[in-house]
């Protein structure tokens, strides 16, 4: 997704002043009327190192319910800078989607030469000492980039951002949130919402455009058991299903969306944990643009918990007829 909203100049400004010195450790910046403003330069004391300044400089800066931009100075060579996105759980849904949709604007607008890595954090003990060396554990740091790379990069990152060779269209869900989805996503959608040969529409995040993307469809399941074989059990997806069955003696037809998110997911890539869940929403929403009105959702974590006795449960809920009350009759009669 991305939202439209752009960085001020105060901003770019105090951006500047973090590049300008070793001694500024780091840049607090949050949103705040539809542009990236900055909150607080973090100015490091001398000789502290990283994980010194982030116990005393940043841990105090983060609170539990409130998402936040965080830039760090934590190199010594270029690009020496990480820009962390926190969003906690706890933090407002609309804030949820502004911060995870303006991600990228920030560090574009920035420069993302500047930036080695960056990443999402939910809890604020990911952003003490022992949550950085956590997190280096799990995704050892890249070296640095050439210039030859670098300037690859950013080749590829604009004709991304210029929909060239990707395919992709803009949805406008809101005045500041658009999300780009695949022109064969879209396509896919209307035909299953025009009533043809499609029973099946199955979506999932390209994590290098955040766009939504098509799966491409081996087969047509025609039962329930056949659409849980076809969804994939180690990557999240969004599955629209018509289901054609047979219910009380004629056959009948329903539109099924199906959110899966296996468990053993969210352990690879911590973004993804927070943009499927937002994505939800927005998958959603361009379906009913598209004339599709899912009948029945169902969200579960691995798709084996889906079960076509759940599914029938769920259209044709058994409806209990309760008798009539009988008076007694009178003694004697």
């Amino acid at each position: 997704m991305q939202s439209g909203i752009s960085a001020s100049q105060e901003l770019v400004s105090q951006f500047n002043d973090l590049l300008a010195s070793d001694t500024n450790f780091g840049l607090l910046v949050t949103i705040s009327s539809e542009q990236l403003r900055p909150l607080q330069l973090l100015t490091s004391s001398s000789g502290a190192s990283f994980a010194a300044n982030v116990e005393s400089l940043l841990q105090p800066q983060i609170k539990p319910n409130e998402a936040l931009y965080i830039i760090l100075r934590r190199y010594s060579s270029a690009p020496a800078l990480v820009a962390v996105t926190y969003v906690p759980d706890t933090a407002p849904v609309r804030q949820k989607m502004l911060f995870a949709s303006t991600r990228l604007t920030l560090v574009r607008e920035l420069g993302s030469e500047h930036f080695r890595e960056t990443f999402f954090a939910t809890v604020p003990q990911e952003l003490s000492a022992a949550g950085f060396e956590k997190h280096d554990a799990h995704s050892a740091v890249e070296a640095p980039l050439t210039e030859e790379e670098r300037s690859l990069g950013e080749v590829k990152r604009a004709e991304q951002e210029a929909g060239m060779g990707t395919r992709t269209r803009e949805i406008h869900l809101s005045k500041n949130l658009a999300t780009p989805v695949a022109e064969d996503a879209l396509q896919a959608l209307k035909d299953l919402a025009a009533g043809g040969g499609r029973s099946l529409v199955m979506l999932k995040i390209n994590p290098e455009s955040e766009s939504i993307v098509l799966v491409p469809d081996e087969s047509t399941p025609a039962s329930i058991p056949e659409l849980v074989q076809a969804i994939s059990p180690t990557e999240p997806r969004f599955t629209f299903y018509r289901f054609t069955h047979m219910h009380g003696g004629s056959e009948t037809s329903a539109l099924l969306f199906f959110y899966t998110c296996p468990t053993n997911f969210s352990t690879k890539a911590i973004k993804f944990r927070m943009m499927y869940p937002l994505m939800k929403r927005a998958v959603l929403t361009i379906a009913e643009k598209e004339g599709l009105t899912p009948e029945k959702k169902f969200e579960v974590e691995d798709a084996s918990e889906i079960t076509e006795q759940a599914v029938m449960e769920e259209l044709h809920p058994t409806v209990e007829v309760k008798k009539a009350f009988t008076r007694p009759k009178r003694p004697g009669r």
